[in-house]
């Protein structure tokens, strides 16, 4: 498997949820934002039915994270995590100057890769 490879998230057959953040980072603090980002995924893969993440941001600050959940009962688990809820809150003063949030049934899903699967 290639590295790339790796920063897809190993999601189940559906139905499950995404939830979809999109963001417009500043420039202030970017050690502690990856250091928060870092912890983020710790917590979340630590709340029953979390199922993965995947995320990337350009330079210009443009980012776009989607996590995989098995239900809105784990998506609600991690919204009230408190950590989260204080990150989301550092975030607003500190870090971002624009986001959005969707959350999103995945009906249906299919991949393709030229790599075979045990590389």
């Amino acid at each position: 498997m290639t590295m790339d490879m790796k920063r897809f998230a190993n999601t189940p057959q559906p139905p499950y949820y995404a939830v979809i953040f999109t963001s417009l980072r500043n420039a202030d603090d970017a050690a502690g934002y990856g250091e928060a980002a870092e912890r983020m995924v710790e917590l979340a893969s630590q709340v029953p039915g979390f199922l993965g993440v995947e995320s990337t941001r350009d330079e210009a600050g443009f980012g776009l994270t989607v996590s995989y959940w098995a239900d809105p009962v784990a998506i609600t688990a991690w919204r009230t995590q408190v950590e989260h809820a204080e990150t989301r809150q550092r975030g607003r003063r500190t870090w971002y100057d624009h986001f959005e949030v969707r959350v999103a049934r995945v009906e249906r899903a299919y991949n393709w890769s030229r790599w075979p699967a045990n590389e």
